[in-house]
């Protein structure tokens, strides 16, 4: 008798699946749900730290005595000594859109501004307080960023003239 119901429930169960199918030829059964992901084609190399050394950060951002360098597979930090640290950042996105980017840094409260930097498209926002600029470039679909910012209530010149000059070395050394 058990074999009998055991049968029976499998049966019922199996009709019911098959008459969940699409019952016929249907365009839309081919038709994906969403597009196909679009494949990134990779800009040029930026290099580690842009192609730019730990000297040329130094001195063109003015840390004065550089106390600590963190680099990874995408970016570099740098610190200047003492309290109160300045701090500048490189690092570089592989396929990555540089509109989120923008729209991060208009979170934060700076306004991104349209430049160009060796011909290469591009945005940089300065904070109201003129303590952080961050400055993207345009590589295809990648982009690198550069971002330097001051201790508050220091006095300082615009960051963002500091990492625009590291910016345009890193697009002269291109690879």
């Amino acid at each position: 008798m058990r074999t009998k119901w055991a049968i029976v429930t499998g049966t019922v169960f199996t009709l019911l699946l098959s008459a969940c199918g699409s019952g016929g030829d249907s365009d839309n059964a081919s038709t994906p749900l969403r597009p196909p992901p679009k494949v990134a084609t990779l800009g040029p190399f930026a290099g580690e730290c842009g192609h730019v050394t730990d000297d040329e950060v130094r001195d063109l951002g003015g840390l004065g005595q550089v106390s600590q360098v963190l680099r990874n597979s995408v970016g570099c930090n740098w610190l200047s000594a003492g309290v109160g640290s300045i701090g500048v950042t490189f690092a570089s996105y592989r396929g990555s859109p540089i509109a989120r980017e923008k729209a991060w840094v208009s979170t934060q409260g700076r306004n991104p501004q349209t430049i160009d930097v060796g011909g290469r498209s591009g945005w940089q926002a300065l904070d109201p307080s003129g303590d952080v600029c961050d400055l993207a470039v345009q590589l295809g679909d990648d982009f690198f960023e550069w971002s330097m910012s001051f201790p508050p209530y220091s006095s300082h010149d615009n960051p963002c003239d500091r990492v625009r000059k590291m910016a345009e070395l890193t697009v002269q050394r291109l690879q």
